[in-house]
């Protein structure tokens, strides 16, 4: 009985104090998740901060939000009663395992570094690299965000954006639009000409160099003439848009059908 009641006690004792050890923890976290959110809204209305490029605060404040959280989760770690130096150890031991798992993310923290040195793509730039293609929205530690024109959101890691080619269309004041038609051999080319030079006929097309029609290439369905514009970067999708559609409403009020049409994309310095 007495082995018993001995029993009950020291169960009892470790109860309360593994019960204060989660208590003090929580409150850590607690703390912790407040404090951090405190420090990200002062530094965003700092106006040291605000004065940053915007991948320089992106990539600012996601990488003082892993330092903090490392050092909350460490606290939380040393009040539940586990030696910060027995789990140094044990990570230690586990070196070359860990430095595996983690080469990906040093390399993805690596490139992020080298995003924000050389500087190939900026917050708001519309790029193509690795696969993905769209508007930068953020630039963290590890990963780029990107909107494609269809509003879906890829993330991309950085160390693969330093280790691909990365074309960026914002990078220059002004883009080129191509709007490349291919007719049946016989079509009067002179008149398609026209056509397209008239669908150029929009006030956000550049003067500068001129709008031009050129043939650019030959199939067995027909010879494929191109028409050529430039335009401010600002106002590329909509004189895309319109542009392409007056020139196929054009060729049908002449009663031209297009063996194949498409319109490609070209981003270059004026």
């Amino acid at each position: 009985m007495e082995g018993f009641k001995a029993f009950l006690s020291q169960a009892l004792t470790f109860c309360l104090s593994l019960g204060g050890k989660l208590l003090w923890a929580g409150l850590i976290l607690l703390a912790g998740f407040v404090g951090i959110r405190l420090i990200g809204k002062f530094m965003e209305k700092s106006k040291g901060f605000q004065k940053l490029d915007k991948a320089i605060q992106s990539f600012t404040r996601s990488f003082v939000k892993i330092v903090l959280w490392t050092i909350v989760l460490v606290a939380v770690v040393s009040v539940l009663g586990v030696p910060v130096s027995s789990l140094i150890a044990i990570i230690s031991a586990a070196g070359l395992a860990i430095g595996l798992a983690l080469q990906g993310a040093l390399s993805n923290f690596a490139g992020g570094i080298m995003i924000l040195i050389f500087r190939p793509f900026g917050i708001g730039d519309y790029v193509s690299a690795a696969g993905a293609e769209g508007s930068v929205k953020e630039i963290t530690v590890f990963y780029t965000k990107i909107i494609t024109v269809d509003n879906k959101l890829i993330t991309v890691p950085n160390g693969a954006l330093m280790n691909a080619n990365v074309t960026n269309f914002s990078s220059e004041p002004t883009r080129r639009v191509d709007i490349p038609v291919t007719v049946a051999y016989g079509t009067d080319a002179a008149v398609v000409t026209d056509i397209m030079l008239a669908a150029a006929a929009d006030p956000r097309v550049i003067a500068e160099p001129a709008p031009v029609v050129v043939q650019t290439n030959s199939t067995d369905n027909g010879r494929e003439i191109t028409l050529r514009v430039w335009v401010n970067n600002a106002d590329y999708w909509d004189v895309r848009f319109d542009v392409t559609e007056r020139v196929f409403a054009g060729l049908a009020e002449k009663g031209i059908k297009p063996a194949t049409a498409r319109v490609s994309v070209v981003a270059e310095g004026k």
